[in-house]
């Protein structure tokens, strides 16, 4: 028995790890994003600051004990442009002005055109990002830092609520239909 469970945690790593590897892209691809400054974010997960919200998560029957949130589907992330900056994350937090009857206005839902970006690049072949969105009144800093395999992490600081990070990937933006722009 014992045996059996050895092989299906080990497969399970195995597949998990599959499906990591997946995502990771060259440092050339990571340099050329970069580079042209324009690219999406798929956040994986996110790693909340407020232990509140962490510790009524984990005290939910049938919950594992976990400091960072498993996000499901792939609908989550901010897609960079030269001219336009769409974010889509969920909040896990403390809130300072909530707004009641709004579910939309408690999470990261905007588009930003007019914003300014700072990009260095430090030891190792990381790139740091910092994003500051003026035409947005809750956000004041978006961080992003890439790694060589295109890993990214993300941290967001709001003017009403906690600061929050996700960690997920890069990719290029995918090309919009003439349906889409309509």
């Amino acid at each position: 028995m014992k045996k059996y469970i050895a092989f299906i945690m080990i497969f399970g790593f195995l597949l998990n790890f599959q499906n990591l590897s997946a995502q990771e892209i060259t440092q050339a691809e990571t340099n050329i994003l970069v580079n042209s400054d324009e690219f999406s974010f798929h956040a994986e997960r996110a790693n909340p600051t407020n232990y509140d919200v962490i510790n009524i998560a984990n005290s939910m029957p049938g919950a594992p004990a976990v400091r960072m949130f498993q996000l499901q589907g792939d609908g989550y992330g901010f897609s960079l442009k030269k001219s336009q900056l769409e974010v889509v994350l969920p909040y896990f937090g403390r809130t300072f002005n909530p707004t009641y009857g709004n579910p939309d206005g408690n999470s990261y839902r905007f588009t930003s055109k007019e914003f300014t970006v700072e990009k260095s690049q430090k030891r190792k072949g990381k790139w740091i990002y910092k994003i500051q969105p003026k035409d947005v009144t809750n956000v004041s800093d978006i961080f992003i830092e890439i790694f060589k395999n295109g890993k990214a992490l993300v941290s967001i600081k709001s003017n009403d609520r906690q600061p929050i990070s996700y960690d997920g990937y890069i990719s290029k933006n995918e090309i919009e239909t003439k349906k889409e722009k309509l």
